[in-house]
């Protein structure tokens, strides 16, 4: 009988050590959406800027790009603070999309332009190429903003 109510004991505490061990239910993994949304949402101030190959930072003092949006959506916004007195390539805000690439590529939605991406997170390098006929305009304003665009940003 006492070797009953001992192996009863082990079993009883075995089960519950099984038991505690379980979790519940696991928190899922992070999407690489919400990854890459994490690195994106802050406000970016210039460093550079360049149109094809010609340096167009002093056109752009104070730029800055402020990135925004709620983890799980599938759009977001972007605002731009201090943009260029010229005709440029950036509205003062929008909405933007992840491409087929989340870590490398958005569409900015107004106008589906595609733009390359890398950040980290200190950094926000944004390629794309400005159409001469963006947002249905012509003409030698759009012309001399159009083209390939590179912008650099830091915190």
């Amino acid at each position: 009988m006492k070797a009953f109510r001992i192996l009863t004991t082990a079993v009883s505490l075995g089960v519950i050590l099984i038991f505690t061990g379980c979790g519940g239910g696991s928190t899922p993994a992070e999407s690489t959406q919400d990854k890459q949304l994490k690195l994106l949402s802050q406000t970016w101030k210039v460093s550079t800027v360049t149109l094809e190959t010609v340096d167009k930072t002093g056109d752009w003092p104070g730029f800055q790009l402020t990135i925004s949006g709620t983890k799980g959506a599938t759009s977001f916004n972007y605002s731009c603070a201090n943009r260029s007195s010229k005709l440029g390539p950036w509205p003062a805000s929008g909405t933007w999309t992840f491409d087929t690439d989340p870590v490398t590529q958005i569409i900015r939605t107004e106008d589906n332009l595609h733009m390359t991406y890398t950040v980290t997170s200190t950094t926000l390098q944004i390629i794309f190429n400005y159409p001469t006929t963006a947002n249905g305009y012509t003409g030698p304003r759009v012309s001399n903003v159009s083209g390939n665009w590179i912008f650099n940003f830091t915190l």
